[in-house]
């Protein structure tokens, strides 16, 4: 009898502790899903207005979504950013530390839903700009995101900044030359990565133009965006040689690495980089056949055949630069060292006339890196010297230039550095092809003329 009344109490007793088990769990899920309604009405106060960018309205809300409800949308802390951007802009200085806390947030809140590289990077080009901290400590920044995230430090901006800061601690006694040097190459490296990831996609979008495909909406954004940053990097590029200075001319590499040969005569990196700066500029020294000689020796590469082909060039050898080259082409891996290699081969074609090979080597080199320019520029060139040879009236022979243009027109397009001498060609191409009074007259408007020459290929004439 006492144990079965034992056994109930011990039964009601455990119903009891069920019952505010599950009361207990009913408020807090209550509870949570409160502070969700609560951060979304919250969250909903500062955004609405700042998607319209009604700053001032959005303002006064932001501290309490940051305070109440910091974890709960990133978008939080973009919105933050455009609505701390346009203060700044404006004149409201004061809000430079708060533009730079939104993308620190963003980083400790949502460090799987940031881009690392770029959000790093940005936040140390606001540093740069608005003169927060030493040189060497905005430097240090832009070093900490490139070596952490190199993929998403993109900038072209950013990039130059990079580079400059390091050119200011060498003037100012801070960094050693061949540091500079070092991230010089780096740099340049990355700029024209991003350049051929661009003109890759350029060149497609404009092939599919030029087959008379009407791009898409999307298409011709990517388009735009493409020859947009194509050109800003192009700028960039002429920037960071520019920084460089007289440091890198020859008068100044040459002792540098006569001093420095001994001590790194085997050190194939450093042969590498030495001789390649020295060819790049062009410098007339018999340390750069030293260095050649000595890089063949310790390991035979791409590059140490591409500099014998250079020496065989300037000798007068051709036959001989000819077989360096594309023993070089044949080892080389990096695209945009493959690329100049062929562009080499092919500049030792077009010298001799040999065009149609010349074409060849130079559509190698643009396979390798859409972004060589004056590889088009080159074939333009050749199209329009053979225009002579190419059809069978004075109507079609002119009508060569037409196509001549469409190359010159491609170069400015895919390569910001040279686009200024590019569509001046272009349009001295244009005013060797017909006029619109010759395609009347001869009755061509609309017409395709096929050449048969080494040319190939066939041109549209425009419609009147």
């Amino acid at each position: 009898m006492i144990n079965t009344i034992n056994t109930n109490i011990m039964k009601m007793k455990m119903k009891t502790i069920l019952l505010v088990t599950l009361i207990a769990l009913s408020f807090g899920s209550k509870a949570i899903a409160q502070s969700d309604n609560d951060c979304v009405v919250t969250l909903s106060l500062f955004v609405e207005p700042a998607k319209a960018k009604n700053y001032d309205a959005a303002l006064p809300h932001y501290d309490k979504v940051v305070n109440d409800c910091p974890s709960y949308s990133i978008a939080t802390y973009q919105y933050a950013a455009r609505m701390f951007k346009h203060y700044i802009k404006n004149g409201d200085k004061s809000k430079v530390k708060d533009l730079i806390k939104a993308y620190q947030y963003q980083m400790q809140y949502f460090p799987n839903k940031i881009k690392k590289g770029k959000t790093l990077s940005t936040v140390a080009q606001i540093n740069f700009d608005n003169g927060i901290g030493t040189k060497q400590s905005q430097f240090d920044s832009f070093d900490e995101a490139y070596k952490l995230d190199e993929e998403t430090f993109t900038s072209p901006k950013s990039l130059y900044t990079y580079f400059s800061l390091a050119k200011d601690l060498f003037d100012a006694g801070n960094k050693d030359v061949q540091e500079v040097f070092n991230l010089y190459d780096v740099v340049y490296e990355k700029i024209e990565k991003e350049e051929i990831k661009l003109a890759s996609m350029l060149t497609q979008l404009l092939d599919k133009q030029e087959s008379g495909t009407k791009l898409t909406t999307k298409e011709e954004k990517s388009l735009k965006a493409s020859e947009k940053n194509l050109k800003a990097y192009g700028t960039v590029k002429g920037s960071v040689d520019g920084k460089l200075g007289i440091i890198a001319d020859c008068p100044n590499l040459i002792p540098l690495y006569e001093r420095d040969f001994e001590a790194n005569k085997n050190d194939v990196n450093w042969l590498k980089k030495s001789a390649g700066r020295l060819s790049s500029k062009d410098c007339d020294t018999p340390l750069f056949f030293q260095m050649v000689q000595q890089l063949h020796t310790l390991e035979p590469s791409a590059k140490s055949a591409y500099y014998l082909g250079i020496l065989a060039s300037k000798d007068g050898k051709s036959k001989d630069a000819l077989n360096y080259y594309n023993q070089s082409a044949e080892l080389e891996t990096n695209p945009s060292d493959k690329a100049k290699v062929y562009y080499k081969i092919a500049e030792n074609f077009r010298k001799s006339g040999s065009y149609g090979k010349a074409r060849s080597y130079y559509r190698k080199a643009i396979d390798n890196k859409p972004s060589f320019g004056s590889c088009y520029l080159k074939i333009a060139s050749m199209y329009a010297k053979s225009s002579n040879g190419c059809g069978t009236t004075v109507f079609e022979k002119r009508a060569v230039n037409w196509l001549a243009a469409q190359m010159a027109d491609k170069a400015a397009r895919v390569d910001a550095s040279i686009a200024g001498n590019a569509r001046a060609a272009a349009s001295s191409y244009r005013q060797r092809a017909p006029s619109k009074s010759d395609i009347f007259s001869e009755g061509m408007a609309g017409k395709t003329i096929t050449f048969n020459c080494w040319i190939g290929g066939s041109v549209k004439v425009p419609n009147l």
